[in-house]
C-alpha cells in the first residue's frame, strides 16, 4: 500500500509515531540528532528536513524489508517504532493530530527507513516553489524486531 502525502515540515521536521504515543519529540533535537535528520523515542520519530515548507511525502506500507535502492536517495535513516496501537500515524509537526493520515499495521515494533530525495534543488535559495524543487521523502514501515537506529546514507549541504 502507498499513499502519498503533502506535509508543511515546519521546524524542519515531521513526525511518524503510534497512535497512542505520549512520546516527547521536543528533546530530541541533539547535535548529533540534526546532522542524522533523525530524533528517536520508543513510540515517535522525528524526521528532519532540509527545508521548512511543504514536503512530498509518500508512505510504503510492506509486509517485510524493502530491497536495497539507495542509489536513487541522498539522505537514509532508519529506526524503530513500537506500535502499541497497531496504527501508525505521519504528520507534520504542528499539523492537527486527529487530521493527520493513519496507517494500519500489525502491532509491536517496526522499522521505519526515511529516504529523502531533490535535497540540492530543494535546499537552493534560488528555487521557485516548483515541483522539481520539492523535497521528497519516502517512508517505508514493516514489522521487523528492535534495532538501534542506523545512517544508511548521509548528504551534507554544499556549504556545509
Amino acid at each position: 500500500m502507498v499513499t502519498d502525502l503533502e506535509l508543511f515540515a515546519d521546524y524542519f521536521q515531521i513526525h511518524v509515531l503510534d497512535d497512542e504515543s505520549e512520546g516527547d519529540l521536543s528533546d530530541v533535537w541533539t547535535d548529533q540528532a540534526v546532522l542524522d535528520g533523525l530524533g528517536v523515542t520508543d513510540d515517535a520519530l522525528a524526521i528532519g528536513t532540509d527545508v521548512n515548507v511543504t514536503v512530498a511525502v509518500s508512505v510504503h506500507v510492506l509486509t517485510h524489508h524493502p530491497d536495497d535502492d539507495n542509489d536513487a536517495f541522498d539522505h537514509i535513516v532508519e529506526a524503530s517504532l513500537n506500535l502499541v496501537s497497531g496504527r501508525l500515524v505521519v504528520l507534520g509537526c504542528t499539523d492537527y493530530f486527529p487530521d493527520a493520515a493513519r496507517f494500519v499495521m500489525p502491532d509491536g515494533w517496526t522499522r521505519i527507513r526515511a529516504s529523502r530525495r531533490n535535497l540540492a534543488a530543494a535546499a537552493d535559495p534560488d528555487c521557485e516553489d516548483e515541483p522539481e524543487d520539492t523535497e521528497e521523502i519516502r517512508l517505508q514501515a514493516w514489522p521487523a524486531p528492535y534495532a538501534q537506529p542506523h545512517i544508511i546514507k548521509r548528504w551534507a549541504r554544499p556549504d556545509a
